[in-house]
């Protein structure tokens, strides 16, 4: 069932009119329904009480799901440890797509919805050729900028990367950076 437009004004304005926080609301994964399962690298981890997973376009995630979320974004302020009573909200398609699901979501209009980017220094490593990505050194697997969100928000990410086959490498190359992050998250906890 595809959304109207009115009915995404109507799902906006019900985000805007509902302001909380979202602390203890599970994270938003907005999967496209042409994502091949057997490539997605969210794959395993539709169980964990933490996500929620809905299928574009058939279903939506409503706006209370959505209310005070931080959705990841390229161009955006960069995520941090002051982010972390924030629902992640992340759009998991391949780049073409991802630009269409952001808009028809509401996502892109969205004031109660705040946009973030990950860490330039972040890098993937899933092997693909990224040829739509605006900037493809910094483009990342799903679960590769869900791994670097819990960090970077002070989150516990145990168990996102266990059914991921490029882990181990995408935690070598980022061990550095993962340093920083959980470094700048027990500062931020300890204050």
């Amino acid at each position: 069932m595809r959304r109207s437009h009115a009915a995404t004004g109507y799902m906006l304005r019900a985000m805007e009119a509902n302001p909380d926080r979202g602390a203890g609301r599970p994270h938003v994964v907005v999967r496209h329904r042409k994502e091949r399962l057997s490539k997605c690298s969210l794959t395993g981890l539709e169980t964990r009480p933490d996500l929620a997973f809905y299928r574009y376009p058939d279903a939506l995630p409503p706006a209370e799901a959505l209310v005070g979320g931080a959705c990841l974004d390229l161009d955006a302020p960069v995520l941090g440890p002051e982010d972390a009573g924030r629902p992640l909200i992340v759009i998991d398609g391949t780049w073409r797509l991802a630009a269409r699901m952001y808009r028809a979501t509401g996502l892109d209009r969205a004031e109660a919805v705040v946009r973030r980017r990950l860490p330039d220094d972040v890098a993937t490593a899933y092997p693909r050729c990224q040829t739509l990505c605006p900037d493809p050194a910094r483009g990342l697997a799903s679960v590769e900028a869900l791994y670097a969100a819990y960090l970077a928000t002070g989150r516990d990410p145990r168990g996102l990367l266990d059914h991921y086959h490029w882990a181990e490498a995408f935690l070598a190359r980022n061990a550095a950076v993962f340093a920083r992050l959980l470094e700048a998250g027990s500062a931020s906890a300890a204050r």
